[in-house]
Formats: C-alpha cells, sequence, structure tokens
C-alpha cells in the first residue's frame, strides 16, 4: 500500500486532519491491547469450563500473555527507534491480532496459552509503539495535548473492556473477546499505513540488546514455570530444573547488561534510592492488584454465581475513582511532593483489598463487594500519578524514557510472579470449589493486602518529601491498571 500521503514526521499539529489520523490509528492500536487484557479475566471461568486446565490452566492464560509483554517491552521500543515505529508498531499489530485469531480458534488450553504469549509478543511492540507515533509525529508544542488526547481516549477502551468482555462471554461465547479485536486491528493498520508518518531515532546507535532479552525472557519462563506447576506436579525433576535455570538467567542478566554498550536497563539508574524505592513500591501494589483483579472475578462468577456481564460491570468503580480522581492527586503531588501520597495510597488499596478478602458465598455486591471496590479504586488515583511523578523525577532527562519503560516492566512482572505465587501459598491450587475455593480466596487477598502495606513502607522510607516532580503529559489518565503502559513516551515527551 502507498504511503506517499502520509506527511512529514515531526511537525503535525493536533487541529489538522493529518494529526487526527495518527491519534486515531495510536488510540486504535492501545485500545486493542488495553481492551483485551480487561476482558480476558472476566471470561476465564467460561474457558475453564470449556477447554478445562483447572487454575493452573487459568493462571498460564494470564501469565502467558504477561510473560512475553514484560520481557520483551523495553526490546519493544528500541526496536521502533532503530527500526522505524511506524514498522514496529503495524508488525505488534498483525502478531497481536494473529495471536487473538488463534486465541478465539483454540481447540484446547495449551493451544490457548501458545497463543496468549503470543499475543504478549505483539503487545510488546504495539504499546510502546502507540505513544511513539504521537510522540515522534507532532510538534512539541502540540504533543503534551495530543498525549492527553490519546490518553482519554484509550482510558474509554478500557473502561468498557470488563463490562463488554462480560456481555460478549454472556451473549455468544467467550472466543468473541478475542475475535473483536481483528476488525478494529484491520482499520488500525490501515489508518497506520496511509495517514502515519515513518520516524527514527537519529540517536539509536548499535543493535538492540537481543541477548538481555533473551535473557530475562528465559529467566521469567523458567520461574513462572516452576512456580505454577510445581505444586500441581510435586515438584518433579523436571519443574525443579525449570527453576533453576529461570534463576540462573535472572542472575545473569546484570552481568550481561554491565557488559552491553546499548543495554535494555542501565543499571547505573538504580543507583537512585527514589528510583529503586519507587520500582519495589510498584512491585509490591501491582502484584497485590494482579492477584486481586485475577481472582476477585474467579470468586464472584464460581462462587456467588454472578454471570460475566455482572463480574465484569462490578470492576467498574475501580475504573471510575481512577479516571476521576488520578489527576487530581497529581496535582496535590507536584505540591506536597510524591512521598505522602505515595504512603497513603498504598495504605488505602491494602484496606480495599482487605475488604474484598471478606467476599464469601453469602455476600451481596452493594454491602461486601461494591465497597472494596471503591476503597481500591481510592486507593490506586491516590498513588498511581504521584507514583509516575516520582519515578520521572529520579533520573536525569536522558534516562527519562528508560526508566519509565522500566518502571512499566516492573508492573507487569508484579503481576505475572503474583499470579504463579500467592494462588500457591493460599492453598488454591488443590481447592475444589465453594467454601473451599473461598478459603483459599481470602488468604490470597489478605497476602496482596500485606503487600500493598509493604509498598507504603518502602515510600515512606525512600522517597523524598520535596523531591522534584516531573508533571507527566498525559491531560486525564489511562485505568490504573494499564497506566504504567503510557511511561516511557510520556517520559520523553516531559522531557
Amino acid at each position: 500500500m502507498s504511503t506517499s500521503a502520509a506527511p512529514a514526521a515531526g511537525g503535525l499539529r493536533l487541529g489538522t486532519s493529518a494529526g487526527r489520523w495518527v491519534i486515531l490509528a495510536a488510540v486504535l492500536g492501545s485500545g486493542i491491547a488495553f481492551l483485551d487484557s480487561t476482558v480476558v479475566n472476566v471470561a476465564l471461568p467460561a474457558i475453564a469450563d470449556d477447554l478445562g486446565g483447572g487454575l493452573s490452566g487459568l493462571q498460564w492464560t494470564v501469565d502467558a500473555y504477561l510473560l512475553t509483554l514484560s520481557a520483551l517491552l523495553l526490546l519493544g521500543g528500541a526496536l521502533g527507534d532503530e527500526m522505524g515505529r511506524r514498522r514496529v508498531f503495524v508488525f505488534g499489530l498483525i502478531a497481536f491480532t494473529t495471536a487473538s485469531v488463534l486465541c478465539g480458534l483454540a481447540p484446547n488450553i495449551g493451544t490457548l496459552i501458545a497463543a496468549r504469549a503470543l499475543q504478549g509478543v505483539g503487545g510488546a511492540f504495539l504499546v510502546p509503539g502507540s505513544l511513539a507515533l504521537i510522540s515522534a509525529s507532532f510538534a512539541s508544542e502540540d504533543r503534551g495535548a495530543a498525549v492527553g488526547t490519546w490518553s482519554g481516549l484509550t482510558g474509554v477502551s478500557t473502561a468498557i473492556g470488563p463490562f463488554l468482555g462480560g456481555w460478549l462471554v454472556d451473549a455468544a461465547s467467550w472466543r468473541y473477546v478475542f475475535l473483536i479485536n481483528v476488525p478494529l486491528a484491520a482499520v488500525a493498520v490501515f489508518i497506520t499505513l496511509r495517514h502515519v508518518p515513518e520516524s527514527h531515532d537519529p540517536d539509536a546507535t548499535g543493535h538492540p540488546d537481543y541477548i538481555g532479552a533473551g535473557a530475562v525472557t528465559v529467566g521469567l519462563a523458567g520461574v513462572v514455570y516452576a512456580l505454577i506447576e510445581g505444586p500441581k506436579q510435586d515438584w518433579s525433576a523436571g519443574v525443579v530444573l525449570a527453576g533453576v535455570i529461570g534463576v540462573a538467567a535472572l542472575v545473569a542478566f546484570p552481568l550481561i547488561e554491565q557488559r552491553r554498550s546499548h543495554p535494555l536497563v542501565p543499571l547505573a539508574i538504580f543507583r537512585s534510592r527514589q528510583f529503586s524505592g519507587a520500582n519495589l513500591t510498584t512491585f509490591a501494589v501491582y502484584a497485590g492488584l494482579g492477584v486481586a483483579m485475577f481472582l476477585v472475578v474467579l470468586e464472584l462468577q464460581t462462587v456467588l454465581g454472578y454471570s460475566a456481564i455482572a463480574a465484569g460491570s462490578a470492576l467498574l468503580p475501580i475504573t471510575i475513582f481512577t479516571l476521576l480522581l488520578s489527576a487530581r492527586f497529581g496535582r496535590l503531588a507536584q505540591r506536597i511532593g510524591p512521598r505522602l501520597p505515595m504512603t497513603i495510597g498504598p495504605f488505602v488499596v491494602a484496606i480495599g483489598l482487605a475488604l474484598l478478602s471478606l467476599v464469601d458465598g453469602r455476600s451481596s455486591y452493594w454491602t461486601d463487594v461494591l465497597p472494596g471496590m471503591c476503597v481500591l479504586g481510592l486507593g490506586l488515583a491516590i498513588t498511581v500519578a504521584p507514583l509516575t511523578a516520582a519515578v520521572l523525577a529520579a533520573v536525569d532527562d536522558r534516562h527519562v524514557g528508560v526508566a519509565s519503560g522500566v518502571n512499566n516492566a516492573v508492573a507487569r512482572v508484579a503481576g505475572l510472579l503474583a499470579v504463579a505465587v500467592l494462588p500457591a501459598l493460599a492453598g488454591l491450587e488443590t481447592a475444589a470449589s465453594g467454601a473451599e475455593f473461598t478459603e483459599g480466596y481470602q488468604q490470597a487477598l489478605l497476602i496482596a493486602a500485606g503487600l500493598a502495606v509493604v509498598g507504603g513502607v518502602v515510600s515512606w522510607l525512600t522517597i523524598r518529601t520535596a523531591a522534584k516532580v516531573r508533571t507527566p503529559t498525559s491531560a486525564s489518565p489511562v485505568f490504573a491498571c494499564q497506566d504504567f503502559c503510557v511511561r516511557e513516551e510520556e517520559g520523553r515527551a516531559a522531557a
């Protein structure tokens, strides 16, 4: 397809037709990824009923995607800078959509898990690419407003995700949760090739860090495989070997990065106490959040008998609170510094998770589920924007992009490991259903609440009260579960 009509990169204005096409392409691309990540949890019980696989099969359905996404996210951004942001974005769209079709047609749980891993590969190129297109295409004076427009429109797709996913599961089949991506992606590819200019990073030199990306992928895969399959296979020799290989690869990763001329992660940025502390807080809070989003929907559907659409709608208060309040708490952090909001916010998250841990087979939505959802949403709204600002303020301007990308990856890895570890710690691997499942669910949510408390304590000890705050450029926040996806290019724009 000819792309001769595409305007030159770096000079588009927000109110022009060319600018609107670029924003539409970016919104469609990122919206597909965000929508998919919010609808899949709602479909998990239906997937289990159709394909089997037990709890470990559902863990892999979530974690296969998070595994490849978190491991390859930084590589995806680097490839876009070197090979062309539009090219990598389109590749991500095609890979993600191909995987979505395979997910929708999967005849068994093994095929679904493999397709979900491929989806994560596509997402690793698609997610950073969406904002890279905006950052590279718009004139500097319009870039912040363009990112804000993207953020608001993408937030809409995220907000409707659980409701749409539940409706598709109830009205048709869980398979349409994945197949809905196909027409949206086709439109996105057409618009991107026809209207979006190509761009490169002129300072990108050398080859991307494939060795580092390979090490972290092998490391995470081995560790997650051992954590999920260990209890199921009674820690067989093969499981232990996979875990040992995974740990060895993760230990080797920083050694590899020290020797790379263009590493995925410049280790020097961790010398900042605030940067390291903010990432520890990220890990703790998002680990608790990840396991909660995985288990709450299962509890609502398998124990309380909610339909898929009712379970998806039950999550809406979290979206509403974060969309309405995150920007306000971001402005508060500008005035008083991020330390206090980053300390209070995780404690409020912990209270929300503790309230949700009380849900059992006799619970009412209005008196038992809704209060926990509202408190959890409030805690996330207090935490997310100050956390973003603290990460960006902890490093110098030339490292803002990679710092936000690392923080994004940390959030993903936190959810990945939490979904792999906490169900086993709570005894859910051997739980049957009903009261037995609820008991394990409650223990897991209490552990998640404890992790959030740890995040608040870490923030108090490591975040500076009067830290410089670098304001993210988005005018309205994306749903907190997905917020870290936008940070790499927000950081570059802010710098």
